[in-house]
């Protein structure tokens, strides 16, 4: 089993800079993915920023330049450093991983399950 918990947020005014970190435990060598998701205020759950398997990165367009995410194994953490913050980034931000689970034989391929930390607020004041 894999848990991930984030920390970092907090209330911040445009133009400013927040780091989120998500510390993973537990199975952590079974994370292939990991990353941020975030989900605005009456808005459905969107991908942020994300390390994927091959250690390449997916951003949204909405942050590109902005935002940056890094992966530090030895220190089974994922961080996602905010500069130049807007009020439309406002939301809680989820860690995400996707975790291996149990080998699958008919397709050999591993089984992949969602992992999901609890969230951290982040508000940007105008």
């Amino acid at each position: 089993q894999v848990q991930l918990v984030e920390s970092g947020g907090g209330l911040v005014q445009a133009g400013e800079s927040l780091r989120l970190s998500c510390l993973a435990s537990g199975s952590t060598a079974t994370i292939n993915s990991i990353g941020w998701y975030r989900q605005r205020p009456g808005q459905e759950r969107e991908l942020v920023a994300i390390v994927n398997s091959d250690d390449t990165t997916t951003y949204a367009d909405a942050v590109k330049g902005r935002f940056a995410v890094a992966r530090d194994n030895a220190k089974n953490t994922v961080y996602l450093q905010m500069n130049f913050l807007e009020p439309d980034d406002t939301a809680v931000y989820f860690c995400y991983g996707v975790v291996r689970r149990g080998w699958n034989a008919a397709s050999r391929r591993w089984n992949l399950f969602d992992q999901w930390g609890r969230g951290t607020q982040v508000t940007v004041s105008a």
